[in-house]
């Protein structure tokens, strides 16, 4: 497909990028024009290689998603309760996706509308983070295992936002979370764990379909950006877990704001 190094550029940004509030679509489509990795394999490698980002979350959080298997009277997030939080949050996104994904996938995936997206979700960003700071006394819901079933559906609408590429899957859920008053941190570590079933959802599909574009050749090539992707996304998750209580969103949405511009020029004619 191309030289090695391009996939470990690629694995670096899909995995540095994917599970924080930046949007890695954006990221990915600017990374791989420059590198001159286009075309339908192209795309369909980019979709490959968040398996490794993916993995990352599921061996960092091994004790949660292992706790989905029985329950645990200590931990209300384990078991069938657990699974049923996961598949709320999982459910809008994954409705919505399969109605609208045609339109998505034509009339969103340009520069002018990612651009807009990436703008969106930075205002959004200031938005909820003036909210926060109003209501600093108001009482959060704290920790995973305080999680219910209408949070986990409320956080799942907002992740629908994420359906419009550009806008980020992990912003979408943080923002939700916060606004419903779940306290950052829960917030950040929810959507990390909220993210395996979409995207799995998501990144099977894609490969169902387009599998077949790959060669024996190009193995080596997806091995390496999984692996990269791997270790850069469990560095980035490691690393915004504990950021995320020491700061707020308003620099991610600062980054956005500076990217806008460059995906409206850069992006791939």
């Amino acid at each position: 497909m191309a030289p090695w190094y391009v996939a470990v550029l690629m694995g670096l940004v899909e995995g540095l990028t994917e599970f924080l509030p930046v949007s890695s679509t954006g990221h990915l489509i600017l990374a791989g024009h420059m590198l001159d990795l286009t075309g339908p394999k192209a795309q369909t490698f980019e979709v490959a290689i968040q398996l490794g980002a993916i993995l990352s979350v599921v061996v960092l959080y091994r004790d949660r998603f292992m706790g989905l298997l029985r329950s645990d009277p200590a931990r209300t997030f384990s078991g069938p309760r657990g699974i049923l939080l996961l598949f709320l949050t999982s459910l809008p996104a994954l409705i919505l996706g399969f109605l609208v994904h045609h339109a998505i996938k034509t009339h969103l995936f340009g520069p002018r509308t990612v651009a807009l997206a990436f703008v969106v979700g930075a205002l959004m960003m200031f938005v909820v983070e003036a909210r926060a700071a109003r209501q600093s006394r108001v009482r959060k819901v704290g920790g995973l295992d305080s999680l219910n079933p209408g949070l986990a559906l409320g956080i799942g609408c907002f992740q629908c936002l994420s359906l419009w590429p550009g806008f980020s899957r992990s912003g979408a859920t943080i923002m939700g979370g916060m606004l419903l008053n779940v306290d950052r941190k829960t917030a950040a570590e929810y959507s990390f764990l909220a993210a395996v079933p979409v995207m799995c959802a998501a990144v099977g599909y894609d490969l169902l379909k387009n599998w077949r574009l790959f060669e024996a050749d190009d193995l080596s090539f997806l091995a390496i950006g999984f692996v990269v992707s791997f270790i850069a996304g469990w560095a980035a998750v490691k690393g915004f877990i504990g950021l995320v209580s020491r700061m707020t969103l308003r620099p991610f949405a600062l980054y956005r704001l500076a990217c806008a511009p460059l995906i409206w020029f850069f992006w791939p004619a």
